[in-house]
């Protein structure tokens, strides 16, 4: 009789487990909101594993919306693309480990060079044809061949032919999260400036792209043919001129539950000490799994319609929460963050409490928050 009761007893104590939920649906809306500020070619950037949010299902969704390219850091993570079915062009331009050029090459996978060291290292190792864009600096100093090193990297280029196609030419927006086109300017002229250079030099016909997010949603003179939207498939404009949807819903549930009287302190120092009686539950998520540590005051998460503040020390993982004359059992769901708005936290709250921004919320998300798709 004991052996038949125990797998019971084992399923009724399971919680559920804190879980990071992508929303492939708002993920399409948002390519949909892009798509309608600008006529170009349009690269759902899912580098950092889609933003936290799984490179596969981002990609899926943007593709269905209308992306026609696919953007990331490595050729690893272009691979995992290309297993998982996706066809369409993808860019790796940062390759911080190098450029496996035969893997590249095999799995129709572009690369962007910097410099004409990078791009003669890719030559010598291409056994087959690879398509390369050409990354100019057009502002940044952060990657990319400055002005006076462009001739050089085109005459690499032209050495190289039959190893390396130039298909494309490409920059980066400094500071696009203004959201002013003044801002701008001087990058966008030495955009225009490059891509006459590369047809000048012979190279070409090429694909041009140098806004990302806030430019495409901002600025049409940087849209050249093409944007590449990163952080805007996951609902954030870090320039903060577009609402867009947030993508993914983070929930985890409350594993212990205590009314506690006035004067009781909360958590390591006891940093907070309450100021009345009042239930406190605790939430089975904390630094490890992407909770900032620090946080402003105010800084809360949704249980039973209600938002409610995090109390104490933030903990490698737990939370502590204050949830009033309210009292919730162990198993209630917590939502951390959502797209839900009202007492539900957005990411961009999250990024504020945490004087960060959203960025650095949906990527910091860890391994233990079990990832689903809706």
């Amino acid at each position: 009789m004991t052996a038949l009761l125990a797998p019971e007893r084992a399923t009724l104590s399971r919680l559920h487990a804190p879980t990071l939920c992508t929303l492939p649906d708002a993920v399409a809306e948002n390519v949909r909101r892009v798509r309608t500020a600008t006529s170009a070619r349009i690269m759902a950037v899912v580098k950092a594993d889609g933003y936290g949010h799984g490179a596969v299902s981002v990609a899926r969704a943007a593709i269905a919306a209308g992306a026609e390219w696919l953007g990331v850091t490595d050729v690893a993570e272009a691979t995992a693309l290309r297993e998982a079915g996706l066809a369409v062009p993808i860019l790796s331009w940062l390759n911080p480990a190098g450029v496996d050029a035969a893997t590249a090459a095999e799995h129709d996978i572009d690369i962007a060079v910097g410099s004409a060291e990078e791009l003669r290292q890719l030559v010598a190792d291409a056994e087959d044809p690879v398509r390369v864009h050409l990354h100019l600096d057009t502002g940044m100093a952060r990657g990319g061949s400055p002005l006076d090193e462009w001739p050089e990297l085109f005459a690499a280029a032209r050495a190289g032919r039959g190893r390396v196609e130039v298909v494309g030419v490409m920059g980066h927006l400094p500071r696009a999260d203004e959201g002013d086109p003044e801002a701008n300017a001087a990058a966008v002229l030495r955009m225009r400036q490059g891509r006459d250079a590369v047809l000048r030099a012979g190279l070409g016909p090429v694909l041009v792209h140098l806004a990302a997010t806030s430019g495409a949603l901002t600025d049409p003179a940087t849209h050249f043919g093409m944007v590449r939207i990163g952080a805007g498939l996951v609902g954030i404009d870090p320039s903060e001129r577009t609402v867009l949807t947030g993508a993914s819903r983070w929930t985890a549930p409350v594993v212990h539950s205590a009314l506690v009287p006035a004067r009781t302190a909360v958590g390591y120092a006891g940093a907070y000490v309450t100021d009345r009686e009042t239930h406190l539950v605790v939430v089975g998520v904390g630094y490890a799994d992407g909770i900032p540590r620090e946080l402003a005051p105010g800084a809360g998460v949704e249980i039973g319609g209600m938002r409610h503040p995090i109390v104490g020390r933030v903990s490698m993982d737990q939370i502590v929460v204050d949830t009033g004359e309210a009292g919730f059992p162990r198993g209630t769901i917590a939502t951390v963050f959502g797209p839900e708005g009202g007492a539900v936290p957005s990411v961009q709250e999250w990024a504020r409490w945490a004087d960060s921004i959203p960025h650095t919320i949906v990527t910091g998300i860890g391994t233990r928050v079990q990832r689903s798709v809706a």
